[in-house]
């Protein structure tokens, strides 16, 4: 069995940071390029950032470029999300994912372009 699952949100003060991590098992993790999303009350699921199966080539959205980085440690099966001066706006429930393909551009921030998803952890962030 698939499974992905992620873990270090909580709740967090305008500016603070946050490493997000996702823990994959029952894949060739090396094989995968991996994806971070969040969703938040109301709104799509949006993309974040991408991070090819070798960690060569990565995607970050442009409202989080210079603040969030995608990076990953194929020895431990594990991607990470690395969240720097956070915003209340980024309060939402962040998943990670992993596609198995290659990509365009508008496909690598196409939820159905992955077909393995986490449960989520939450990121509140206080003002």
């Amino acid at each position: 069995q698939v499974q992905l699952v992620e873990s270090g949100g909580g709740m967090v003060q305008s500016g603070d940071s946050l490493r997000l991590s996702c823990a994959a098992s029952g894949l060739a993790f090396s094989t995968y390029a991996m994806g971070w999303f969040r969703q938040a009350p109301g709104k799509e699921r949006e993309f974040l950032a991408r991070i090819s199966y070798n960690g060569g080539i990565t995607n970050i959205e442009d409202s989080v470029k210079g603040r969030f980085t995608i990076s990953r440690d194929n020895s431990k099966n594990t991607v990470y999300l690395d969240m720097n001066s956070l915003k209340p706006e980024d309060t939402a429930v962040y998943y990670c994912a992993a596609d198995h393909s290659s990509r365009t551009t508008a496909e690598i921030i196409d939820s159905t372009s992955y077909i393995y998803w986490g449960q989520g952890t939450v990121v509140t962030v206080s003002s």
